[in-house]
């Protein structure tokens, strides 16, 4: 209860990098459309005598999108942030956070100068208490309410130009489920009209760069929530898997014997409600999801439909993909031909490269495996599942950054579909993030995968690492055992010597009354003797 406290003390504590910071949806703050809170420890907006950050005009790209989307001025994911904030907080150097109070990806300390990398490990190869850990931590984030951030319920327009708020509570865990739905809504074009061919984080070139901030800030919160800040997100390595490997009770749950599209009742997850997952209901509405629970996490792995996925990916397939040198092609999106990011995302087959069709393969194929709250690109962040493959996607984006090694330059600039040119702003992360910002190595930003170490480093975590953790694990106890030892040790050497200087002073005493009695009886002698001389 003591360490539950503490980690609820220290999210309440630190901010966070995420969007819509309690701070910034006042009715005063919408108007104004100025969000650069005070940073807490200096008294000033951006911390900006502290010279960490200051309060800076937005400044959006105009370069030019692709004609996927063709509309101007109806959507409030476009140009994002400035529908609803034009100043922001721009921090410097290593600080990060709405309000510059927190250290960017991959650094730590009070002035954000220490740069450590962590490790992110297939799941298999953490231990039955690591294991069980990240398990407290998701139930955790699920049921702790956000104390940074909160949803947005409502279009700006529906808030009368922001002068009535429509923002909501949820979890830590809730909050990016909704930025999930959020950034991949369809875009309401007025009563049950919608524009369903939209998406600002898939289906084009800023999927990868997108996700991996999304499960970097994930990462990041559960850290803060927990006060485990070397908490990383394990991943899934689902290739040439013949089933959901990670559906046990053990882990994410495995499959509820009376009710095959439910969670076990063993499980935690069971008892999880999911939000965001009713996308046709939103739309005959023209609103918004607002947050409320929609029933329980579904889940029936392998029993999609076989017409749009056979099977999980195989590992020749992830070789080929790995053999697309070019990141992107074409228009930019699921048609995409010989695209590494199409092919990987799911929308090119990965025999031959060619993009559009029926058919989902890779990345896709797994959330289409899954059959359930996956399954729906809005809905898909509910099953905490989402974290372990998205985890291991990032690894195969990371293992083509390496291999190819492209300048940000090569990151398409222009003409992509809406919200994904380089310059754009990720929706609906605040602070902001630009997509070609992401389009650089793993450990650039602080971390690293098992499977990518080099054969040295990977024999060291693959065969010592678990000898390593298990004596990390109780070397409280061995520290207590190893000074009860020495305790020991010193009480039975003081015995010992206590008893040898007992003893050497009794044969000492008993010397000195043997001497004692001779020498009277030589005494006794000679006085005799002295008596009876003439």
């Amino acid at each position: 209860m003591l360490t539950l406290g503490l980690s609820i003390f220290l999210c309440l504590l630190r901010p966070a990098c995420l969007q819509f910071p309690r701070a910034c949806v006042t009715a005063e703050i919408l108007q104004t459309k100025e969000c650069c809170p005070v940073w807490g420890q200096d008294g000033s907006a951006c911390g900006a005598r502290s010279g960490r950050g200051f309060c800076q005009d937005v400044v959006v790209s105009d370069l030019p999108n692709g004609p996927q989307y063709p509309f101007t001025g109806i959507d409030d994911r476009e140009r994002w942030p400035t529908v609803f904030y034009n100043r922001t907080c721009q921090c410097a150097g290593n600080y990060m956070g709405f309000d510059c109070g927190d250290c960017t990806f991959g650094y730590f300390g009070v002035n954000c100068a220490e740069k450590r990398e962590s490790l992110r490990r297939n799941i298999f190869q953490l231990s039955v208490a690591e294991r069980q850990k990240f398990i407290s931590y998701l139930n955790l984030a699920k049921h702790t309410i956000n104390a940074d951030y909160v949803i947005v319920t409502g279009t700006y327009d529906g808030m009368n130009n922001g002068t009535n708020p429509m923002f909501a509570d949820a979890s830590v865990y809730d909050v990016f489920v909704w930025m999930h739905y959020y950034v991949s809504r369809n875009a309401l074009l007025g009563g049950s009209n919608v524009w369903t061919d939209i998406d600002f984080a898939h289906w084009a070139p800023a999927f990868l760069p997108w996700h991996r901030v999304y499960l970097l800030s994930w990462e990041h919160e559960i850290r803060k929530l927990t006060g485990d800040f070397s908490f990383t997100i394990p991943y899934w390595d689902w290739k040439d898997a013949l089933d959901c490997e990670v559906c046990t009770d053990e882990l994410m749950g495995g499959r509820n014997p009376l009710k095959p599209n439910q969670i076990s009742p063993a499980s935690v997850f069971s008892s999880w409600k999911v939000m965001c997952s009713q996308a046709a209901e939103y739309n005959s509405r023209g609103a918004l999801c607002n947050g409320t629970g929609e029933g329980p996490l579904l889940r029936n792995p392998g029993n999609q439909n076989r017409d749009i996925v056979s099977r999980l990916p195989t590992s020749a397939e992830v070789e080929f993909t790995l053999s697309l040198s070019q990141y992107d092609t074409g228009p930019m999106d699921k048609s995409a031909n010989m695209s590494f990011r199409n092919t990987m995302e799911g929308f090119g087959n990965p025999q031959t490269g060619r993009g559009g069709g029926a058919q989902r393969w890779m990345h896709a194929a797994v959330h289409a495996f899954m059959n359930g709250s996956m399954s729906s690109v809005q809905g898909s962040a509910n099953d905490p599942v989402f974290l372990l493959h998205h985890s291991f996607v990032d690894s195969i984006y990371e293992q083509w950054l390496r291999t190819y090694r492209p300048s940000r330059s090569q990151y398409p600039q222009a003409n992509a579909p809406i919200g994904h040119n380089a310059g754009y702003f990720m929706v609906p992360f605040i602070p902001l993030h630009r997509n070609s910002d992401y389009f650089l190595s793993s450990k650039a930003l602080g971390y690293e995968y098992a499977h990518l170490l080099d054969p040295g480093q990977r024999f060291l975590q693959d065969f010592l690492g678990p000898y390593l953790e298990q004596a990390q694990e109780i070397w409280l106890w061995l520290l207590g055992a190893g000074l009860f030892g020495a305790l020991v040790a010193c009480l039975t050497a003081a015995a010992v010597a206590f008893n040898y200087n007992t003893q050497t002073k009794k044969k000492a005493s008993a010397d000195s009354e043997r001497q004692l009695l001779i020498d009277s009886r030589k005494t006794e002698s000679f006085l005799l003797s002295d008596q009876t001389s003439p």
